[in-house]
C-alpha cells in the first residue's frame, strides 16, 4: 500500500491515538488505525475534524463513525489474519480499510450507489487490494461470498437479522447495533453448533439499517 506523508496532522493524529487507548481500544487495533488516513475518508469541508474522536457527515444522510467506537466494535469482532470478513454499510470505506489490514479478505456492501462507487474508487486508489465493495441494494449481507468468520454492521437494526447470522461460519461473530431509531446497544452474536449466543454491550446511536427485516426508508 502507498505511504503518504501527512505531517500537517501529526499532533492531532497523536492526540486521537492517545484517546483511542484511553477509550479501551486494544493496542493491536490502535496500531492498525494509526496506518489509516481518516482524513481521506471524509468530505473536504470536514477534513479539519478528521482526527477528532467524533462521527462526521459523509453525504446521503450517512456518517463516518466515531473512531473509538469503530475500534471497540472491531475488537469485539476479534479479526484474525486468516479471516474472511463481511463489512455491512461501507459508507466512505473507513472501517473496511482498517479491517483490510487485520484480515485476509473483506467483502464490504453498501446500499447507496453513490457511496458504494466512491468508496470502491478510494479504496482502490489507496491500495487496499483485499477489499471487494458491492452494491447491496435491499439485500442484507452478501451470501455469494459466505460463510464469513465475522460480520460487522455500521447501521442499527431493530433486531439481530437472522439472515446475517446464517452467513457466519460456526464460531463466527456478528457485531451490530440493535435497538430503536434513536438509541441502540452494540450486540455481539456468536454462531455455535447449537444456535446463537448473544451479549449486549455499550449504548450507541447509529443511522438505521434499511431493508426487509429492518427499517423502511424514513
Amino acid at each position: 500500500m502507498k505511504s503518504v506523508p501527512d505531517t500537517w496532522h501529526d499532533d492531532s493524529r497523536k492526540g486521537l491515538l492517545r484517546h483511542l487507548r484511553m477509550a479501551g481500544v486494544s493496542e493491536r487495533v490502535v496500531h492498525t488505525m494509526k496506518q489509516v488516513q481518516r482524513d481521506r475518508f471524509v468530505p473536504p469541508e470536514f477534513k479539519k475534524y478528521a482526527w477528532n474522536d467524533e462521527s462526521l457527515p459523509i453525504g446521503n444522510g450517512q456518517t463516518i463513525s466515531q473512531p473509538s467506537l469503530v475500534g471497540r466494535m472491531i475488537d469485539q469482532l476479534n479479526p484474525q489474519p486468516k479471516h474472511h470478513i463481511l463489512d455491512v454499510g461501507t459508507g466512505s470505506g473507513y472501517q473496511a480499510s482498517i479491517l483490510s489490514l487485520l484480515v485476509e479478505s473483506v467483502v464490504s456492501v453498501e446500499r447507496i450507489p453513490a457511496l458504494c462507487a466512491s468508496a470502491a474508487n478510494l479504496l482502490d486508489e489507496l491500495g487496499y487490494r483485499n477489499v471487494d465493495v458491492f452494491d447491496a441494494g435491499d439485500q442484507f449481507g452478501w451470501p455469494e461470498r459466505a460463510p464469513y468468520d465475522g460480520i460487522i454492521v455500521g447501521a442499527a437494526a431493530p433486531n439481530v437479522p437472522e439472515t446475517l447470522v446464517e452467513q457466519l461460519k460456526v464460531g463466527g461473530r456478528l457485531v451490530i447495533p440493535v435497538g430503536n431509531r434513536d438509541e441502540q446497544r452494540v450486540m455481539v452474536t456468536e454462531r455455535t453448533e447449537f444456535g446463537a449466543k448473544e451479549k449486549r454491550l455499550e449504548p450507541v446511536r447509529f443511522v438505521p439499517l434499511i431493508g426487509p427485516g429492518a427499517w423502511s426508508e424514513p
